[in-house]
């Protein structure tokens, strides 16, 4: 009876938890992230192959970089039977990946810094063209007093003297 009752409440605690996740936004945050970088891997996935790569085939003469390969060993058929199969190794792919890899993180670099830029110039009190959030004004509010607070305390104690 005792064990039913606690595995019970173990279950509505863990209901519980789940809600405060949910509702706390943790689980929606995870979502829009999925969804956004769903949608980004889209946009780099055409940048590479329709932007990128074009121009890299023309100065290779049209070479498909998907299916260069150094062969070790050459498939031999005898009687339409492929004996000892093709031993090769796929550098072409490696390629592709690697310039995908590159443009991805300079791409994921250049959002960083763009969101930074934006983001420090939000948490600036002193720039007036953008309207800063209400915690930093707070913040520097509370900042300026504490100083006004030092300095005045700094002259009563040189005036004590």
């Amino acid at each position: 009876m005792v064990w039913s009752i606690k595995k019970k409440l173990m279950k509505f605690n863990i209901l519980k938890e789940f809600k405060e996740f949910a509702i706390k936004g943790n689980m929606i945050d995870i979502a829009i992230g999925v969804i956004i970088g769903t949608a980004f891997n889209k946009v780099i996935d055409v940048l590479v192959k329709e932007i990128f790569l074009p121009p890299l085939s023309y100065l290779t003469d049209g070479t498909n970089w998907e299916n260069k390969r150094w062969i070790l060993r050459e498939a031999v058929i005898e009687n339409g039977i492929v004996k000892p199969e093709e031993i090769a190794i796929g550098y072409g792919k490696l390629f592709e990946v690697t310039i995908d890899f590159l443009i991805i993180g300079f791409t994921v670099f250049l959002v960083v810094k763009f969101m930074n830029i934006i983001r420090n110039k939000s948490q600036d009190p002193n720039n007036k063209t953008v309207s800063t959030p209400r915690d930093i004004e707070l913040l520097n509010r509370m900042t300026e007093l504490l100083e006004k607070q030092v300095e005045i305390a700094e002259q009563k104690e040189i005036e004590n003297k």
